[in-house]
């Protein structure tokens, strides 16, 4: 294959590792605010707190204190006795992770977040980068009864985790609702534990597809503002009292591309768990062939795609890859697009099919094959699900 042209005739400017670290993090830090997800960085793991809050250190003292006085934005008073009534359904959730294992690093060895009873036996549903890897879990419901729970499902490709308690907690369950019913300026409560004043009314700002950079793609994802800044495993409660999401991230440009940037949140569709909640809830893991993975932690810059990060002993890591190279094509077909890159990949087979690359380091074109990987293998479930 010959050297790549720029579509517009332009010769584009290399950039060097230092310049991809620095806006890689920068875009890592708008997404994640105060590290919802970690960082890309090969320092050893922390023992510390990572979650999708912001200052969570006393922040199921403040949620019990939130549940004994009146009102969130604005009250029980002001919310509809439908949502007033799902609110308890949403109970804290903590997790532990040991520091040997992958995600340690980057999502951190305890993980604080929300999670939503979704049945009378204790079955929550959750974001899944919170129980990632988690050697245990424990949650909290708005009175502060803590329960311990197990992992029992986790699917990669749609966000969604599930846990149980060991015993059922002493509050009733909330229904799935319909999200594909939210269109633009649909008004929905995003509520956390802590009753009525841990919610927030927010408006849809958008429902478009999200490609984060961690080999993850959500064709129809949903944007609410104004921000939530407790938003991992945060509910998305329609105004009937239906769950409609599950909290993911918050990010700065929640109106959409060409849009000034405005705080949001992103919540994963409570639909795009249906289709598969019942293989979840029953074998733990979609039964679908893996689709095929790199451990590549790409972004887009100037019309190029660029790695940003790798993941150690991943697939790209094994084959050599650094950060700072540019990916130029994919078994002939160039590359500029995040999620353009992502359905190419996940189009070339299964788990473990070759894949071959046209690349650039510094001023060098070079083509490699990499055979990828099966995520799900790398990570360490064995002792979770």
């Amino acid at each position: 294959m010959g050297e790549r042209r720029h579509r517009a005739g332009r010769r584009r400017r290399r950039r060097s590792v230092g310049e991809v670290e620095r806006i890689i993090r920068r875009r890592h830090a708008r997404l994640y605010s105060n590290g919802a997800c970690g960082r890309l960085s090969s320092d050893p793991p922390r023992r510390r707190r990572v979650s999708g809050m912001t200052g969570n250190r006393g922040f199921w003292a403040r949620a019990r204190a939130n549940a004994d006085s009146e009102g969130s934005g604005g009250g029980t008073s002001s919310l509809p006795p439908a949502v007033a009534s799902a609110l308890p359904s949403v109970v804290g959730l903590a997790a532990r992770i040991p520091e040997d294992r992958r995600t340690a690093r980057t999502l951190g060895t305890e993980r604080e977040g929300h999670g939503i009873l979704i049945d009378d036996d204790g079955l929550i549903v959750t974001i899944g980068y919170l129980i990632m890897e988690a050697q245990s879990v424990t949650i909290t419901d708005l009175s502060g009864h803590e329960l311990p729970a197990r992992i029992v499902g986790y699917d990669y490709e749609s966000g969604f985790g599930l846990v149980r308690t060991l015993r059922p907690p002493a509050v009733g369950p909330i229904r799935f609702g319909d999200s594909d019913s939210l269109d633009v300026r649909s008004e929905a409560w995003v509520a956390g534990v802590g009753g009525a004043k841990a919610s927030l009314k927010v408006r849809v700002a958008g429902r478009r597809e999200f490609a984060g950079y961690w080999e993850y793609l959500l064709d129809d994802a949903l944007f609410t503002v104004p921000a939530y800044p407790l938003w991992g495993g945060s509910g998305l409660i329609g105004q009937d009292g239906t769950l409609l999401g599950v909290g993911s991230l918050l990010v700065q440009e929640a109106l959409g591309p060409g849009a000034p940037a405005f705080p949001g949140n992103m919540f994963v569709p409570i639909n795009r768990l249906k289709p598969i909640f019942d293989e979840l809830l029953a074998n733990g893991r979609i039964s679908t062939p893996p689709k095929p993975w790199l451990g590549v932690y790409t972004m887009e810059h100037r019309g190029q795609l660029v790695i940003g990060g790798i993941a150690e002993g991943g697939p790209a890591d094994r084959a050599g890859l650094k950060q700072g190279d540019v990916l130029l094509a994919l078994n002939g077909e160039e590359l500029d697009e995040v999620a353009e890159f992502y359905r190419l990949l996940w189009a070339a087979g299964p788990a473990g099919v070759p894949l071959s690359f046209r690349l650039q380091r510094d001023s060098d074109a070079f083509d490699m094959t990499i055979r990828s990987g099966d995520r799900m293998k790398y990570l360490n479930f064995e002792s979770s699900l």
